[in-house]
């Protein structure tokens, strides 16, 4: 008894030994975020979260809460834990060019989702280029003002000024707009600071100012949500229509009800995991390409019914 006692106990421990050695050996990939409030940070999360799972490997998540100089430490965090790959979703893509490099140099590989980093250090982008599908925003807007409003509108912005990519989401809408031939009047761009109260709050205001404008355009989930809630609080669904980017449940409903005319949809679960396994295979050794376009669909009554899913 005595025998087969310690003959169990000490498979035991070498069982346990080797799950503690295995789990030392799994490689843990970093994944530096913007904020956890909008959800379309929180599905890319989860798609990466699912892609790091399939590989056995550990994915550890760090919150900016909308502080650029934050994403900077936390990857020179990173760095120091010798983590196996950073995936980023930067704020102020040129001031964390940086780290960036500093993990280039440690032979950390770094994949830029949705801000692609300018002349940057990072291996790979994935997402989608926001400056054409701005354009491709724009066009749609400005055929549905000279079908729908007989050729003239109004338009009130919702960005967010700090963002780089809201930005060219914003420069590729205007341009279209401007090539179209559509008369179209840009008003003021407030400032929504990708977050959905102070959207809410730069939208009604906006409203306020400009009690004759007949569209809205926001550049991203806080400041369509943001755009959405203004709207209904302030009672103006038969005479504005808003276009804006990310689908939310206030989107789907606006969309129903027929005054969200239009929504880009990304697919951020996709480009989670598509960073996820980029970075897999590099640790394996193989190459990835510098650029992963993930295409964009506009959401409008037509086909929104495919979309319902994500929200029940």
């Amino acid at each position: 008894m005595r025998l087969s006692h310690f003959l169990a106990g000490s498979a035991a421990a070498l069982t346990l030994l080797a799950g503690t050695a295995s789990a030392a050996l799994a490689d843990t990939y970093a994944l530096v975020t913007i904020n956890q409030q909008a959800l379309f940070f929180n599905q890319i999360n989860d798609g990466a979260k699912a892609a790091a799972k399939a590989a056995g490997a550990e994915l550890v998540i760090f919150d900016a809460n909308n502080v650029p100089a934050a994403q900077n430490t936390a990857i020179e965090n990173y760095i120091t834990q010798k983590v196996d790959g950073i995936i980023l979703i930067a704020i102020d893509v040129n001031g964390v060019k940086p780290a960036i490099t500093e993990a280039k140099k440690a032979g950390i590989p770094v994949i830029a989702i949705d801000a692609q980093i300018p002349d940057g250090d990072n291996v790979s982008f994935v997402g989608v280029d926001n400056m054409k599908a701005g354009e491709e925003i724009g066009k749609f807007y400005a055929d549905y003002v000279k079908a729908q409003m007989k050729g003239e509108a109004t338009v009130g912005v919702v960005g967010a000024l700090n963002s780089f990519i809201q930005n060219q989401r914003l420069d590729g809408f205007k341009k279209a707009v401007g090539e179209s031939g559509a008369k179209v009047t840009f008003l003021n761009t407030v400032d929504g600071q990708n977050v959905q109260d102070v959207a809410l709050g730069a939208a009604e205001n906006l409203m306020t100012a400009n009690p004759t404008m007949s569209t809205l355009y926001a550049t991203g989930e806080p400041a369509l949500i943001g755009s959405v809630s203004a709207v209904e609080s302030q009672g103006r669904q038969s005479d504005v229509k808003v276009f804006g980017w990310d689908l939310t449940a206030q989107a789907v409903k606006g969309i129903d009800e027929g005054w969200v005319a239009a929504v880009v949809q990304q697919d951020p679960a996709g480009e989670g995991k598509v960073a996820v396994e980029s970075l897999v295979k590099l640790k394996k050794g193989e190459t990835v390409e510098p650029i992963i376009n993930v295409p964009v669909t506009i959401v409008t009554k037509e086909n929104v019914d495919q979309f319902r899913g994500m929200f029940k």
